[in-house]
């Protein structure tokens, strides 16, 4: 007996197969762009703690420079009352300039947390870009 398929049957397996490869396919890529997209809200997420820490410095730096102008109205009292042997400007000099060190250095850490390299996507980025290349190498080679 001959075998007797049309030429249809075949096509339609064909077209069948492609479909499911298609489907897969998309499903991938769905999944990749959403693990893309997860992996953007962590660095987000990550960037904003950073800058609220900034934040927080900055506004702890302008209170101890608050207090470094009260230290210096009580270092010239207390200068005077403990009879140091120095002058009371020079007494009250050195106690502003160590809170103004320390304002100084709270500010640089702070400037540094919010440098927009240390608030962007940057491995977000990179994935992405890995992920466009192996796709366009994966269509040129297959």
């Amino acid at each position: 007996m001959r075998d007797e398929t049309h030429p249809t049957d075949k096509n339609t397996a064909d077209n069948r197969g492609i479909g499911s490869l298609l489907s897969d396919a998309m499903q991938h890529v769905s999944a990749l762009v959403r693990g893309e997209i997860d992996l953007a809200k962590a660095e987000a997420r990550q960037a904003m703690k950073n800058a609220v820490a900034g934040i927080a410095m900055i506004v702890a730096a302008v209170v101890v420079a608050i207090c470094a102008l009260n230290v210096l109205t009580v270092a010239l009292v207390a200068a005077i009352a403990d009879g140091f042997e120095i002058g009371t400007g020079w007494a009250s000099l050195i106690v502003g300039l160590i809170y103004l060190v320390v304002v100084w250095i709270l500010i640089a850490v702070a400037r540094n947390r919010l440098k927009p390299e240390n608030l962007t996507p940057s491995r977000t980025a990179r994935n992405v870009a890995d992920d466009a290349r192996a796709i366009k190498e994966s269509t040129q080679h297959g």
